[in-house]
């Protein structure tokens, strides 16, 4: 089964609105209180679903919109 195209989109978004935030995957691994691991597959080219709350913790340490995450 393939990774569906949403999924791959917002791994895309997450890597380019952090390397914006200047960001780490550690340092947002430490912000949204997750392992850096989980945070890595999130950003991957196989990522997993994610909650609407981790999306929002993710946007508050990005400084932007839940909404822009999902601005493909």
């Amino acid at each position: 089964m393939s990774t569906p195209k949403i999924r791959l989109q917002l791994a895309q978004k997450l890597k380019d609105e952090r390397r914006k935030a200047k960001l780490t995957q550690e340092k947002v691994a430490e912000i949204i209180e997750v392992s850096v691991r989980y945070y890595q597959i999130l950003e991957s080219k196989n990522p997993s679903s994610i909650k609407i709350d981790l999306l929002d913790r993710i946007a508050k340490a990005f400084r932007i919109k839940p909404a822009q995450l999902l601005d493909f």
